[in-house]
């Protein structure tokens, strides 16, 4: 499994969300409360301006009908910090998947899988994230076992590379730099469907080959034919959503404790009550 602990993003300068040419935006909000017994929240949202070309064709699927595929491959109930996100994430990949120049390649895979390691880091259980993770990619009618491959083995390339090798894969053979050829070629055309996904991972293709100087990303966006611009732009929306998810999980550990502790003094007034009953009633047997 390819496994993302952290990502920072302080090589990249800060740069405003502008408006996009047909990819991708969102803006994430968190407003949690919390009650006794429940997590409500007013939260995130993915404000998404993508035109499909592809949207009019009458035998794609639909938004609800890829969202009704997840929920019904995942029946177990989420919490609501993740299942908030995860829901407008498949809005978001359902209208990039649908797109008539969209077309699967691995670096996009592998800001998918980075992501979600991301939202999903902490989860209760292993087990369930990764059955939410299938549930999630076949919902949108892909193999969630190609998105894994795929990223596990540009993280093991990029764990061998530095900032000159990462850019020159133009001169060189090999299964990945093949890869970024292809991608390269499409994004010189119409063919390509730049994503904010595909920005991610580039970012995290730089920072497995501890690249922290930022002109590399702008050489290597140059090589693959992708605007510096757009990704820079995306890099910066996605740092704050990180913000504001760590925030969100903070505030959902606090909510978790707190209700521990009163559940063990609820717990404990309960056998001191007891206690004191017993001993009462013994009292009164013995007189």
């Amino acid at each position: 499994m390819a496994a993302v602990t952290s990502i920072s993003l302080s090589a990249i300068p800060p740069s405003s969300v502008s408006s996009c040419r047909s990819i991708d935006t969102f803006r994430f909000r968190s407003n949690l409360s919390f009650d006794s017994l429940h997590v409500r929240s007013s939260t995130s949202r993915f404000v998404v301006h993508c035109m499909s070309s592809a949207a009019a064709v009458p035998d794609l699927p639909t938004v609800a009908e890829t969202k009704m595929n997840f929920l019904t491959a995942y029946k177990r109930p989420i919490p609501t910090v993740y299942n908030t996100v995860l829901q407008e994430l498949i809005v978001q990949q359902h209208l990039i998947k649908y797109k008539k120049s969209y077309q699967y390649d691995p670096v996009f895979a592998l800001g998918f899988v980075t992501v979600y390691d991301q939202l999903m880091e902490g989860y209760p259980s292993e087990e369930d994230r990764d059955a939410i993770f299938k549930a999630y990619i076949e919902a949108l009618k892909e193999n969630p076992v190609q998105y894994r491959a795929d990223a596990q083995k540009l993280e093991e390339w990029a764990r061998t590379q530095n900032a000159n090798t990462l850019v020159d894969f133009s001169s060189k053979d090999g299964e990945v730099e093949n890869i970024f050829k292809d991608i390269a070629q499409r994004a010189g055309t119409d063919g390509f469907c730049y994503s904010r996904l595909f920005a991610v991972g580039l970012f995290r293709l730089l920072e497995l080959a501890n690249v922290t100087d930022p002109t590399i990303l702008e050489k290597l966006c140059a090589a693959l034919n992708v605007n510096k611009k757009s990704v820079d732009r995306d890099l910066d929306v996605y740092r704050n959503l990180l913000s504001k998810l760590v925030q969100a999980k903070e505030l959902l550990k606090e909510y978790v404790e707190r209700e521990k502790k009163k559940r063990g003094e609820r717990e404990s007034q309960k056998a001191n009550e007891t206690v004191t009953k017993c001993l009462g009633d013994y009292q009164y047997a013995g007189r």
